[in-house]
C-alpha cells in the first residue's frame, strides 16, 4: 500500500528535486543536439559536395549526410534550395545554406573556435578567395565540356584545361600547398577535383604525371589527410560515372 506520509518527507523531496536536475539535464542536451543538427543533401561523386564534406571534417562535425537521387530531386531539396535544385545543400539547425564555397564559408565562420580555413590577414584571404572563384569559373565548364562534347569544342576545352592546369601549377611553385605549409581554403576548393584527374588526362589524351607533376604530388600530398581521403571519390569510380554520363548524351 502507498504511504502517503512519504510525499511529505524529506527524502520524497531530495528524490524529486534530484529527478528535475536530471531532466533539465536531459532537455539541456537534446536542445543543445537539435541547434547544432547540421545535414548535409550530398551526392558522393560531386566535386562540389565533396568541399563541403572536408570542411566539415577539417572541423570535426557531426553531420547526417542525406545522398540525393539527381534524376529524382527529394522534396526536401526542391525546398531547401528552390532556386538553383542544386547540391550540395547543407542545413543547420533547418536553416539551408547553398552553394559549395559559400556553405564552406559558412561553416569556418560559425565553428571559428577551431583553425580556420580562411588566412587571419585580409590581403591574403582576398587572395585565397580569388583562386577560389578561378576554380570555380574554369575548372568544371571547361571540364565538363571536355567529356561532353566532341569535334572542335572538345579540342578547345582540352587547350583551356590545360592552360588552366599551367596557371594553377604555376601558382602553387614549390609550396607544399597553395596556401604554403598548411592546408586551406585554395586547397580545399582544388582538391575537389583530384578525384576528376584521371577522367581528364584518358579523355583529352595526356598525362597528368608527365604534364603537371607538382598537382599531382600536391594531390597526393592532400590524400594524406584523412578529412581528404575520406570525403574524396576513386577516380576510377568517377570516371566510370562520366562514362555512363557520355552515354546517356549519346556521345560516343
Amino acid at each position: 500500500m502507498f504511504c502517503y506520509k512519504f510525499l511529505f518527507s524529506p527524502q520524497f523531496h531530495i528524490a524529486n528535486e534530484e529527478g528535475n536536475k536530471l531532466l533539465r539535464k536531459i532537455l539541456i542536451l537534446f536542445v543543445q543536439q537539435m541547434a547544432n543538427e547540421v545535414v548535409l543533401l550530398d551526392f558522393e561523386t560531386s566535386p562540389f559536395a565533396t568541399r563541403v564534406r572536408i570542411a566539415l571534417e577539417e572541423k570535426g562535425i557531426e553531420y547526417k549526410s542525406e545522398v540525393e537521387d539527381l534524376s529524382n530531386k527529394s522534396s526536401t531539396l526542391l525546398k531547401m534550395n528552390p532556386v538553383n535544385q542544386q547540391i550540395p545543400v547543407l542545413i543547420h539547425n533547418g536553416r539551408p545554406i547553398c552553394e559549395s564555397m559559400i556553405i564552406v564559408q559558412y561553416i569556418d565562420e560559425v565553428w571559428s573556435h577551431k583553425p580556420s580555413l580562411l588566412p587571419s590577414d585580409p590581403y591574403r584571404r582576398a587572395h585565397a578567395r580569388f583562386w577560389a572563384d578561378y576554380i570555380d569559373k574554369k575548372m568544371y565548364p571547361t571540364g565538363k565540356n571536355l567529356w561532353a562534347s566532341k569535334g572542335e569544342l572538345k579540342e578547345s576545352s582540352k587547350k583551356d584545361l590545360i592552360q588552366c592546369f599551367k596557371i594553377l601549377e604555376e601558382e602553387l611553385g614549390d609550396k607544399l600547398y597553395f596556401g604554403d605549409e598548411s592546408f586551406g581554403y585554395i586547397d580545399l576548393a582544388f582538391i575537389s577535383f583530384y578525384s576528376l584527374f584521371y577522367t581528364f588526362e584518358t579523355l583529352g589524351n595526356w598525362s597528368m604525371a608527365a604534364e603537371f607533376p607538382k598537382l599531382v604530388e600536391w594531390g597526393q600530398r592532400c590524400l594524406r589527410k584523412e578529412s581528404v581521403s575520406k570525403s574524396t571519390s576513386d577516380q576510377k569510380e568517377v570516371y566510370e560515372v562520366v562514362l555512363q554520363i557520355k552515354q546517356e548524351l549519346g556521345i560516343e
